[in-house]
């Protein structure tokens, strides 16, 4: 076998195989989950793993949202306080 039918074929069985196959994967797992989120929260009753990870889902915004209100740049600052005069 020379380098270029070996190279082929290596590519072939990593590219092809190897992102085909991760591809499929992460769409399943997306699919999947995504679909069972949308109907845990769509239901009128909530389950118990939704109610005890939303407390944690709202300090976690509420942090982000504090880090994002406290990274202002000097600019965007005087901004601020012209439109607050």
């Amino acid at each position: 076998m020379n380098f270029l039918s070996g190279g082929i074929i290596g590519f072939f069985f990593g590219f092809f195989f190897g992102a085909g196959c991760a591809l499929a994967l992460m769409y399943a797992i997306y699919s999947g989950g995504y679909r069972k989120a949308l109907e845990d929260s769509l239901r009128e009753e909530k389950s118990n793993l939704y109610r005890r990870w939303l407390p944690h889902a709202e300090k976690q915004l509420e942090k982000e949202r504090l880090k994002t209100k406290g990274n202002v740049s000097p600019s965007n600052q005087a901004e601020e306080n012209i439109g607050q005069k």
